[in-house]
Protein backbone atom coordinates (compact mmCIF):
# COMPACT_ATOMS: atom_id res chain seq x y z
CA UNK A 1 0.00 0.00 0.00
CA UNK A 2 2.97 2.54 0.89
CA UNK A 3 4.23 1.97 -2.70
CA UNK A 4 1.15 3.32 -4.01
CA UNK A 5 0.57 6.10 -2.19
CA UNK A 6 4.33 7.27 -2.63
CA UNK A 7 3.18 7.34 -6.24
CA UNK A 8 0.18 9.01 -5.87
CA UNK A 9 2.14 11.69 -3.80
CA UNK A 10 4.90 12.12 -6.68
CA UNK A 11 2.41 12.09 -9.27
CA UNK A 12 0.24 14.98 -7.93
CA UNK A 13 3.49 16.56 -6.21
CA UNK A 14 2.09 16.68 -2.98
CA UNK A 15 3.07 16.07 0.87
CA UNK A 16 1.35 12.49 2.16
CA UNK A 17 1.66 11.33 5.64
CA UNK A 18 3.38 7.75 6.65
CA UNK A 19 1.75 6.44 10.01
CA UNK A 20 4.20 4.40 12.09
CA UNK A 21 2.64 2.68 15.45
CA UNK A 22 4.18 3.18 19.09
CA UNK A 23 5.74 0.72 20.41
CA UNK A 24 2.73 -1.46 22.49
CA UNK A 25 0.28 0.73 21.50
CA UNK A 26 -2.05 0.39 18.95
CA UNK A 27 -1.63 4.29 18.34
CA UNK A 28 -0.36 5.99 14.78
CA UNK A 29 2.15 8.69 14.52
CA UNK A 30 2.43 10.76 11.33
CA UNK A 31 6.10 11.67 9.73
CA UNK A 32 6.48 14.05 6.81
CA UNK A 33 6.82 12.21 3.22
CA UNK A 34 10.61 13.26 2.76
CA UNK A 35 11.33 11.64 6.60
CA UNK A 36 9.60 8.97 5.82
CA UNK A 37 11.00 8.13 2.41
CA UNK A 38 14.21 8.65 4.10
CA UNK A 39 13.58 6.34 6.57
CA UNK A 40 12.30 3.79 4.20
CA UNK A 41 15.19 4.03 2.43
CA UNK A 42 17.86 3.55 4.82
CA UNK A 43 16.50 0.02 6.25
CA UNK A 44 15.51 -1.07 2.75
CA UNK A 45 18.34 -0.59 0.83
CA UNK A 46 21.48 -0.48 3.30
CA UNK A 47 24.17 -0.05 1.37
CA UNK A 48 23.18 0.47 -2.31
CA UNK A 49 20.71 3.85 -1.12
CA UNK A 50 19.74 5.40 -4.24
CA UNK A 51 19.14 9.18 -3.79
CA UNK A 52 16.32 11.19 -5.76
CA UNK A 53 17.49 14.02 -7.46
CA UNK A 54 15.78 17.19 -8.80
CA UNK A 55 17.36 18.92 -11.92
CA UNK A 56 18.80 21.71 -9.60
CA UNK A 57 20.33 19.29 -7.09
CA UNK A 58 22.37 17.34 -9.85
CA UNK A 59 26.21 17.74 -10.23
CA UNK A 60 26.64 17.94 -14.20
CA UNK A 61 30.04 17.68 -14.42
CA UNK A 62 29.87 13.94 -12.24
CA UNK A 63 27.12 12.83 -13.78
CA UNK A 64 29.21 13.70 -17.51
CA UNK A 65 32.05 11.53 -15.84
CA UNK A 66 29.71 8.88 -15.47
CA UNK A 67 28.29 8.35 -18.46
CA UNK A 68 31.79 8.94 -20.39
CA UNK A 69 32.87 6.05 -18.18
CA UNK A 70 30.11 3.66 -18.47
CA UNK A 71 30.35 0.16 -20.17
CA UNK A 72 27.39 1.00 -21.77
CA UNK A 73 27.84 4.57 -22.77
CA UNK A 74 25.39 6.08 -25.14
CA UNK A 75 25.53 9.44 -26.31
CA UNK A 76 21.24 10.52 -25.05
CA UNK A 77 22.13 10.68 -21.42
CA UNK A 78 24.55 13.00 -21.32
CA UNK A 79 23.66 16.46 -19.34
CA UNK A 80 23.81 18.92 -22.76
CA UNK A 81 21.44 15.91 -24.48
CA UNK A 82 18.79 15.48 -22.06
CA UNK A 83 18.63 19.53 -21.15
CA UNK A 84 17.39 19.96 -24.96
CA UNK A 85 15.24 17.17 -25.21
CA UNK A 86 14.01 16.62 -21.57
CA UNK A 87 13.96 20.28 -19.81
CA UNK A 88 13.49 19.75 -16.23
CA UNK A 89 14.91 16.26 -16.30
CA UNK A 90 15.71 14.61 -13.02
CA UNK A 91 17.43 11.38 -11.78
CA UNK A 92 18.29 8.21 -9.28
CA UNK A 93 21.69 7.90 -8.49
CA UNK A 94 23.80 5.30 -6.12
CA UNK A 95 26.83 6.31 -4.39
CA UNK A 96 28.79 9.38 -5.59
CA UNK A 97 27.46 8.69 -9.39
CA UNK A 98 28.36 5.33 -9.47
CA UNK A 99 25.25 4.31 -11.15
CA UNK A 100 22.57 6.66 -12.36
CA UNK A 101 19.25 6.67 -14.16
CA UNK A 102 17.96 9.91 -15.36
CA UNK A 103 14.55 10.46 -15.23
CA UNK A 104 12.65 12.59 -18.26
CA UNK A 105 9.42 14.20 -16.34
CA UNK A 106 6.82 15.93 -17.80
CA UNK A 107 3.59 17.67 -16.50
CA UNK A 108 0.07 17.62 -17.95
CA UNK A 109 -3.33 18.27 -16.33
CA UNK A 110 -1.18 19.15 -12.77
CA UNK A 111 -0.04 15.11 -13.07
CA UNK A 112 3.86 14.59 -12.65
CA UNK A 113 4.71 11.21 -15.37
CA UNK A 114 7.84 10.02 -17.23
CA UNK A 115 7.84 9.49 -20.94
CA UNK A 116 10.78 8.49 -23.34
CA UNK A 117 11.34 12.06 -24.92
CA UNK A 118 11.67 12.33 -29.12
CA UNK A 119 14.84 11.65 -30.77
CA UNK A 120 15.72 9.19 -27.66
CA UNK A 121 15.85 5.85 -28.35
CA UNK A 122 17.39 4.90 -24.76
CA UNK A 123 17.94 6.23 -21.52
CA UNK A 124 17.89 3.89 -18.41
CA UNK A 125 20.95 3.18 -15.46
CA UNK A 126 24.88 3.93 -16.60
CA UNK A 127 27.66 2.76 -14.98
CA UNK A 128 31.25 2.00 -15.25
CA UNK A 129 30.22 -0.82 -13.27
CA UNK A 130 28.72 -4.31 -14.28
CA UNK A 131 24.77 -3.94 -13.87
CA UNK A 132 23.34 -6.74 -12.86
CA UNK A 133 19.19 -7.47 -12.91
CA UNK A 134 19.24 -6.90 -9.05
CA UNK A 135 20.10 -3.17 -9.92
CA UNK A 136 18.17 -2.57 -12.04
CA UNK A 137 15.10 -4.33 -10.01
CA UNK A 138 16.59 -1.69 -7.37
CA UNK A 139 16.05 1.15 -9.59
CA UNK A 140 13.27 0.59 -11.15
CA UNK A 141 11.47 0.14 -7.72
CA UNK A 142 12.57 3.57 -6.60
CA UNK A 143 10.78 5.31 -9.60
CA UNK A 144 7.98 6.55 -7.52
CA UNK A 145 5.66 7.97 -10.08
CA UNK A 146 2.10 6.54 -10.99
CA UNK A 147 2.44 6.31 -14.48
CA UNK A 148 5.84 5.67 -16.66
CA UNK A 149 7.22 4.68 -19.82
CA UNK A 150 10.97 4.51 -20.52
CA UNK A 151 13.37 2.86 -22.84
CA UNK A 152 15.75 1.75 -20.83
CA UNK A 153 19.30 0.63 -22.29
CA UNK A 154 20.85 -2.69 -24.10
CA UNK A 155 23.06 -2.75 -20.52
CA UNK A 156 19.75 -3.11 -18.25
CA UNK A 157 17.88 -6.71 -18.67
CA UNK A 158 15.86 -7.95 -16.03
CA UNK A 159 13.47 -10.80 -16.52
CA UNK A 160 10.11 -9.67 -17.77
CA UNK A 161 10.93 -6.54 -18.99
CA UNK A 162 10.09 -6.05 -22.77
CA UNK A 163 12.13 -5.31 -25.61
CA UNK A 164 12.81 -3.77 -28.77
CA UNK A 165 14.87 -4.48 -31.81
CA UNK A 166 17.75 -2.03 -32.61
CA UNK A 167 20.55 -2.53 -35.32
CA UNK A 168 24.16 -2.27 -34.53
CA UNK A 169 27.06 -2.70 -37.00
CA UNK A 170 30.92 -3.55 -35.53
CA UNK A 171 32.92 -1.43 -37.81
CA UNK A 172 36.61 -3.70 -36.73
CA UNK A 173 36.85 -5.35 -39.24
CA UNK A 174 38.18 -3.71 -43.04
CA UNK A 175 35.68 -2.29 -45.69
CA UNK A 176 35.70 -5.38 -48.36
CA UNK A 177 35.19 -8.41 -44.99
CA UNK A 178 32.06 -6.17 -44.34
CA UNK A 179 30.51 -5.70 -47.73
CA UNK A 180 30.79 -9.11 -48.05
CA UNK A 181 28.45 -9.77 -45.62
CA UNK A 182 26.15 -6.93 -47.34
CA UNK A 183 23.03 -9.17 -48.79
CA UNK A 184 22.46 -9.60 -52.22
CA UNK A 185 19.91 -7.31 -52.17
CA UNK A 186 21.83 -4.43 -50.72
CA UNK A 187 24.43 -5.23 -53.18
CA UNK A 188 21.89 -4.90 -56.13
CA UNK A 189 20.78 -1.27 -54.60
CA UNK A 190 24.37 -0.28 -54.32
CA UNK A 191 24.83 -1.05 -58.03
CA UNK A 192 21.60 1.17 -59.28
CA UNK A 193 22.85 3.95 -56.86
CA UNK A 194 26.48 4.29 -57.94
CA UNK A 195 24.65 4.93 -61.58
CA UNK A 196 23.02 8.13 -60.71
CA UNK A 197 26.24 10.47 -60.20
CA UNK A 198 25.42 10.99 -56.10
CA UNK A 199 27.27 12.95 -54.23
CA UNK A 200 28.08 13.48 -50.48
CA UNK A 201 28.33 16.43 -48.58
CA UNK A 202 28.50 18.05 -45.25
CA UNK A 203 25.79 20.08 -44.70
CA UNK A 204 26.89 23.22 -42.96
CA UNK A 205 23.87 24.89 -41.98
CA UNK A 206 21.25 23.38 -39.18
CA UNK A 207 18.13 24.81 -40.60
CA UNK A 208 18.35 23.89 -44.44
CA UNK A 209 19.00 20.47 -42.64
CA UNK A 210 15.88 20.64 -40.28
CA UNK A 211 14.03 22.23 -43.08
CA UNK A 212 14.42 19.31 -45.76
CA UNK A 213 13.80 16.48 -42.59
CA UNK A 214 10.34 18.21 -42.15
CA UNK A 215 9.84 18.59 -45.60
CA UNK A 216 10.05 15.06 -46.90
CA UNK A 217 9.68 12.91 -43.75
CA UNK A 218 5.40 12.98 -42.82
CA UNK A 219 6.32 11.36 -39.32
CA UNK A 220 7.78 14.46 -37.52
CA UNK A 221 5.33 16.43 -36.39
CA UNK A 222 5.80 20.33 -36.79
CA UNK A 223 5.67 20.97 -33.09
CA UNK A 224 9.04 19.32 -32.66
CA UNK A 225 10.72 21.16 -34.98
CA UNK A 226 11.97 24.03 -32.59
CA UNK A 227 13.48 21.57 -30.18
CA UNK A 228 14.71 19.26 -32.73
CA UNK A 229 16.93 22.61 -34.46
CA UNK A 230 18.16 23.45 -30.63
CA UNK A 231 19.75 19.51 -30.69
CA UNK A 232 21.27 19.66 -33.73
CA UNK A 233 22.75 23.36 -33.22
CA UNK A 234 24.27 22.20 -29.36
CA UNK A 235 25.32 18.77 -30.81
CA UNK A 236 27.68 21.12 -33.81
CA UNK A 237 28.74 23.08 -31.49
CA UNK A 238 30.06 20.62 -29.13
CA UNK A 239 31.32 18.84 -32.18
CA UNK A 240 29.19 15.75 -31.91
CA UNK A 241 27.00 15.30 -34.92
CA UNK A 242 28.08 15.28 -38.68
CA UNK A 243 25.46 16.39 -41.30
CA UNK A 244 25.18 14.34 -44.08
CA UNK A 245 23.26 15.48 -47.59
CA UNK A 246 23.41 13.52 -50.78
CA UNK A 247 22.61 15.67 -53.99
CA UNK A 248 21.43 14.25 -57.32
CA UNK A 249 23.40 15.36 -60.27
CA UNK A 250 21.83 19.06 -60.45
CA UNK A 251 23.31 19.25 -57.16
CA UNK A 252 19.83 18.81 -55.47
CA UNK A 253 19.33 17.57 -51.83
CA UNK A 254 17.76 14.30 -52.07
CA UNK A 255 18.62 12.56 -48.82
CA UNK A 256 20.02 13.56 -45.09
CA UNK A 257 21.04 12.26 -42.19
CA UNK A 258 22.59 13.33 -38.70
CA UNK A 259 25.30 11.39 -36.95
CA UNK A 260 25.68 11.52 -34.01
CA UNK A 261 29.10 10.56 -32.85
CA UNK A 262 31.80 10.07 -30.08
CA UNK A 263 34.70 7.71 -30.37
CA UNK A 264 32.54 4.14 -29.56
CA UNK A 265 29.35 4.67 -31.07
CA UNK A 266 27.92 6.17 -34.74
CA UNK A 267 24.16 6.46 -34.08
CA UNK A 268 22.32 7.32 -36.58
CA UNK A 269 19.34 10.28 -36.63
CA UNK A 270 16.83 11.58 -38.40
CA UNK A 271 17.23 10.20 -41.80
CA UNK A 272 15.23 11.53 -44.31
CA UNK A 273 14.72 11.23 -48.38
CA UNK A 274 12.64 12.60 -50.77
CA UNK A 275 10.90 10.30 -53.45
CA UNK A 276 13.89 11.07 -55.99
CA UNK A 277 16.36 9.72 -53.10
CA UNK A 278 14.38 7.03 -52.77
CA UNK A 279 14.59 6.25 -56.56
CA UNK A 280 17.95 6.50 -56.58
CA UNK A 281 18.89 4.51 -53.29
CA UNK A 282 20.29 7.77 -52.16
CA UNK A 283 20.54 6.24 -48.85
CA UNK A 284 21.76 3.07 -49.48
CA UNK A 285 24.84 5.32 -50.96
CA UNK A 286 25.21 6.89 -47.99
CA UNK A 287 25.08 4.39 -45.30
CA UNK A 288 27.76 2.54 -47.83
CA UNK A 289 30.52 5.52 -47.66
CA UNK A 290 30.36 6.22 -44.09
CA UNK A 291 31.03 2.43 -43.69
CA UNK A 292 33.78 2.74 -45.92
CA UNK A 293 34.98 5.84 -43.59
CA UNK A 294 34.61 4.39 -40.57
CA UNK A 295 36.09 0.57 -41.35
CA UNK A 296 38.97 -0.72 -39.16
CA UNK A 297 38.07 1.64 -36.45
CA UNK A 298 36.38 -0.34 -33.71
CA UNK A 299 33.45 1.80 -33.94
CA UNK A 300 30.13 0.78 -33.56
CA UNK A 301 27.18 1.88 -36.11
CA UNK A 302 24.15 2.61 -34.22
CA UNK A 303 20.57 2.02 -36.75
CA UNK A 304 18.31 3.13 -34.29
CA UNK A 305 16.00 0.39 -34.69
CA UNK A 306 13.35 -0.77 -35.85
CA UNK A 307 9.96 -2.75 -35.28
CA UNK A 308 9.20 -2.34 -38.87
CA UNK A 309 9.92 -5.33 -40.90
CA UNK A 310 11.23 -3.27 -44.26
CA UNK A 311 13.40 -0.69 -42.49
CA UNK A 312 15.05 -3.81 -39.96
CA UNK A 313 15.54 -5.50 -43.67
CA UNK A 314 17.59 -2.19 -44.43
CA UNK A 315 19.57 -2.35 -41.44
CA UNK A 316 20.43 -5.90 -41.00
CA UNK A 317 21.28 -5.93 -45.47
CA UNK A 318 24.27 -4.11 -44.19
CA UNK A 319 25.16 -7.25 -41.85
CA UNK A 320 23.84 -5.17 -38.61
CA UNK A 321 22.74 -7.42 -36.05
CA UNK A 322 20.03 -7.20 -33.27
CA UNK A 323 21.45 -5.57 -30.00
CA UNK A 324 17.94 -5.02 -28.24
CA UNK A 325 16.69 -2.69 -25.67
CA UNK A 326 14.42 -2.81 -22.80
CA UNK A 327 11.04 -1.09 -22.12
CA UNK A 328 9.24 -0.25 -18.65
CA UNK A 329 5.40 0.88 -18.66
CA UNK A 330 3.43 1.24 -16.07
CA UNK A 331 -0.48 2.53 -16.26
CA UNK A 332 -0.80 5.13 -19.46
CA UNK A 333 -4.03 6.78 -19.13
CA UNK A 334 -5.78 8.11 -22.31
CA UNK A 335 -5.33 11.90 -21.72
CA UNK A 336 -1.49 11.33 -21.03
CA UNK A 337 -1.29 9.01 -24.26
CA UNK A 338 -3.39 11.67 -26.02
CA UNK A 339 -0.67 14.38 -27.18
CA UNK A 340 1.92 11.86 -27.23
CA UNK A 341 5.39 12.30 -28.37
CA UNK A 342 5.24 10.37 -31.30
CA UNK A 343 2.43 7.98 -32.67
CA UNK A 344 5.10 6.11 -35.32
CA UNK A 345 8.82 5.33 -34.93
CA UNK A 346 10.90 8.40 -35.98
CA UNK A 347 13.72 5.96 -37.24
CA UNK A 348 12.22 5.58 -40.89
CA UNK A 349 14.74 4.58 -43.65
CA UNK A 350 13.53 7.78 -45.78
Amino acid sequence: MLKQLDAFCRLFAIKIYRVKPFIGKNMYICLPYQQAMRQKSFRYRKNMKIKSLKNNQIDYKKWDECIESSKNRLVYPYSWYLDVVSPGWEALIIGDYDYIMPLPVKKRFGFNYLIQPILTQQLGIYSAQNIHKKIVKKFRRNIFFLSYEINLNYGNYEPGLLTAPNYVLKLDAAYDEIYNNYSDNTKRNLQSAYKCSLQIKEIEDSIDFIDFIFSVNKNYRLGHKIMATELIETALQKNKIILYGVYNFQNQLITALGLLKDERRLTYLMPASSEQGKSMRAMFFLIDQIIRQYAGTGTTLDFEGSKIAGIARFYRGFGASNEPYYLMRRFRPKFLLKNKHYTKRYNRQG
